[in-house]
């Protein structure tokens, strides 16, 4: 009887935390798409979330911190899909087209990630290691588990070099998807 007691209030407290969680999320994904991510802040966040700033830098260590993990989110939101294709090329192209479409989708927030996966924020380093091994686990549902890992390597860099590069507005993310099928096509069937 006692570990029922015990346990109540820390399910509630779980709960709890989930709940304040979500809502900081909603809240810095509208706040982004209202102000933009250079004016964004934490406090403004916080504001709209209803919670205190000091509750919202309990689960964010900086806006780039925020940016870094709804990006993550938006990556994995789009998980289930697979890679689509009778060739590598083909899946492999399907890979980049989706993501780079997803990106092109959510201006706001592509906006935003390029600059806070730039940062020295340790929160960030965490959440970079996490969204490379994503892509990379995307690249090898495409090509199959016996890929050579020098290509592996090869559609990561490429890819990340793309998103930097959009980022920066060199290419848009509409465009990225395009530029990323001939460059796919070079790695994989070796001709550009």
């Amino acid at each position: 009887m006692s570990s029922d007691v015990s346990s109540a209030p820390r399910q509630e407290l779980h709960a709890r935390r989930a709940e304040t969680v979500e809502r900081l999320f909603a809240a810095g994904a509208e706040e982004l798409g209202a102000v933009g991510h250079e004016a964004l802040t934490i406090r403004g966040v916080a504001a709209r979330a209803g919670v205190s700033a000091a509750t919202a830098y309990t689960y964010f260590a900086s806006k780039n911190h925020l940016f870094a993990e709804l990006f993550w989110r938006h990556l994995l939101a789009d998980g289930g899909v697979g890679p689509e294709g009778a060739t590598a090329t083909e899946r492999v192209r399907s890979v980049t087209r989706r993501m780079a479409d997803r990106l092109a989708g959510s201006p706001e927030l592509a906006a935003a990630v390029t600059p806070a996966l730039l940062s020295s924020d340790p929160e960030v380093g965490r959440l970079r290691l996490r969204i490379g091994a994503e892509m990379v686990a995307r690249f090898r549902a495409a090509l199959g588990e016996e890929v050579d890992p020098a290509v592996l390597e090869a559609l990561t860099l490429a890819f990340s070099g793309a998103l930097l590069q959009a980022g920066m507005g060199v290419m848009t993310y509409t465009d990225m998807g395009d530029r990323l099928d001939a460059v796919v096509a070079a790695i994989l069937e070796g001709h550009a």
